[in-house]
């Protein structure tokens, strides 16, 4: 049997239970799982750069912020694999990841933690890099008590790693929608536009939209949209939109050092505004059609299908 086979075989499984928790965190294992209380699926969004250093989770972290105002309960994947970063910018510390989920007595409230304004979030460690390792009855008792994460959030953000990894380009394809972060410095560039090429390779219909952080001012901003979209299109033969741009600003690399998200620290600054226009784009603007939601990721990153 091929390792498709073997993906539609336990997601088939799965799909044939038919009990429902009667609890938001207090979940039995082979459960089948449930929607948000809206009845909507949840969007996946992937926020990725091609380099470190950027500000990809920072950004992560304070457009979690700006979308729970907004009304939108958000939940927040640390998938950077071995750099808990989310947990630093919380001023928090994880003793447990999402493979704990299989470990006898250990249910999703204990591995789902609390942040700042009721943004819930989940440690991956180094567990997406154990899935391969995983027998088959641990991938579909993890994978039916991640599903119960749609009844507590309307948007996912995903805080992938940097760069082009098999690990990080994974977690683009199981998403609907990726946010590109990058900088005005050509090297930068160079590795934004490298993970658009090794994600539009593995999708048909690549969704991604373009953040540019660190901006001088407003011409180098868009500067750097206009260079980097024309070039992906010219060479990728594919659209990606601009979403926003992030102005340079001392007040982040303070907040960083208090532990502390800008938009608690200092919420009027401009960076912080730009932020929340940022955050409102995502709500108001572009595609915001769910193709697969919170289900169709968690089956193609552990059935690996």
């Amino acid at each position: 049997m091929n390792m498709h086979d073997q993906a539609a075989r336990l997601r088939n499984i799965i799909k044939n239970k038919n009990q429902v928790a009667e609890k938001t965190l207090q979940f039995q294992p082979f459960e089948a799982p449930v929607h948000s209380k809206s009845g909507a699926a949840p969007r996946i969004i992937a926020v990725t750069s091609g380099k470190g250093g950027v500000g990809k989770t920072n950004l992560t972290v304070n457009m979690a912020i700006a979308l729970t105002r907004m009304g939108k309960r958000v939940l927040i994947i640390d998938a950077d694999l071995g750099l808990a970063n989310v947990e630093v910018l919380f001023g928090s510390t994880s003793k447990r990841t999402m493979l704990d989920l299989l470990y006898e007595g250990v249910s999703l409230g204990d591995v789902i933690l609390e942040g700042p304004e009721g943004i819930k979030y989940i440690s991956g460690g180094s567990g997406f890099e154990q899935l391969t390792d995983l027998l088959p009855q641990e991938r579909i008792k993890l994978v039916n008590t991640l599903y119960f994460c749609e009844q507590l959030a309307d948007i996912v953000l995903v805080d992938t790693g940097a760069g082009v990894g098999r690990n990080v380009i994974d977690f683009l394809v199981a998403a609907d929608e990726v946010i590109l972060v990058t900088t005005p410095e050509p090297t930068a560039l160079t590795d934004a536009y490298a993970v658009v090429k090794a994600y539009s390779a593995r999708v048909q219909q690549p969704n991604v939209r373009l953040v540019v952080n660190r901006a001088y001012d407003e011409p180098e901003g868009q500067e750097v949209l206009a260079r980097l979209t024309s070039t992906v299109e010219r060479f990728l033969h594919i659209p990606i939109k601009p979403l926003g741009i992030v102005y340079d600003d001392r007040n982040m690399v303070n907040a960083i050092k208090c532990q502390r998200p800008l938009l608690q620290s200092y919420p009027d600054t401009i960076a912080a505004k730009c932020i929340k226009a940022i955050a409102l784009s995502i709500l108001k603007g572009g595609n915001t059609k769910v193709k697969r939601g919170w289900r169709g990721f968690l089956e193609r990153l552990i059935f690996f299908d």
